[in-house]
């Protein structure tokens, strides 16, 4: 049977999520060259020219890489929020206590092993 969550896994946890929230961010910023989602689509279109056909796989995969980093940055900043409550570390499907070794793997899951695999 899991405890509830110490302070000091708790903190352990902040410090994965902000680093992997940093890193993403980075990576937005470096992908976007310092410009919106938007600005960056534009240029992206504004780029294929005469070779459209030819570029539109690649505008699709790195609009899909942006989107993916996108959505795994708002689980971040989503469970970044759930560590101050209180039911941090508890399974939102049987309300059992996630195991702290499985929240170092994935810091953002809000299921225990159990109910991940049944929703799966």
């Amino acid at each position: 049977m899991s405890h509830p969550l110490t302070l000091e896994q708790k903190t352990a946890l902040e410090q994965l999520l902000l680093a992997r929230a940093a890193q993403l961010h980075d990576r937005l910023h470096t992908h976007h060259e310092g410009r919106s989602r938007v600005e960056h689509a534009r240029e992206v279109l504004l780029q294929d020219g005469d070779d459209a056909p030819q570029r539109s796989s690649d505008r699709e995969v790195d609009l899909a890489i942006t989107d993916l980093e996108t959505v795994e940055l708002s689980k971040v900043n989503a469970a970044l929020a759930r560590i101050a409550r209180p039911d941090c570390g508890v399974c939102v499907s049987c309300g059992a206590q996630i195991a702290f070794e499985r929240l170092q793997i994935e810091p953002t899951t809000q299921r225990c092993v159990s109910c991940k695999s049944q929703a799966e």
